[in-house]
């Protein structure tokens, strides 16, 4: 390990977590677009999934970038996730909305946590500020919107 990746590990750590909640959001999205195929809401749906599957591209890069190895799933974050997205299926669409939507917040309380993290590097926490967190709080709004 180089003094690089040594001075980097922490935020590789926080970078790795951000990672799996994203990974366990396509998760979710795509149990929920398959559930409700042909919905009006899923176009939309579809849209936010793939702005978590070019949010996880760029965390795999910048794990990368840092040296470390980036995460290959979402690891207990899927596993809560499956539970929670079953549950949601019981109640039917509005509520699976729900979940998606608590799921965002959850993640944007992820990205605030890390901007406040002084072992988060300033590049990080510009690439945050200016990429991911902005689409998370879209998220949310969109999401207020179709489940209401």
């Amino acid at each position: 390990m180089n003094t690089n990746t040594k001075n980097n590990e922490k935020c590789i750590d926080v970078c790795n977590s951000l990672l799996r909640g994203e990974i366990s959001a396509v998760e979710t999205y795509n149990k929920v677009i398959e559930k409700y195929r042909g919905e009006d809401e899923i176009p939309e749906l579809i849209r936010i999934k793939r702005e978590h599957e070019s949010s996880v591209s760029r965390l795999r890069a910048n794990v990368v970038e840092m040296g470390g190895t980036p995460s290959e799933d979402s690891g207990a974050w899927g596993s809560l996730t499956k539970a929670i997205t079953s549950t949601a299926n019981l109640f039917g669409e509005e509520s699976a909305i729900n979940v998606l939507r608590q799921g965002e917040e959850h993640g944007l309380n992820d990205y605030e946590k890390a901007l406040e993290n002084g072992d988060v590097m300033p590049s990080c926490k510009d690439m945050i500020r200016d990429e991911l967190l902005p689409r998370v709080r879209e998220h949310i709004g969109k999401l207020e919107v179709l489940g209401s």
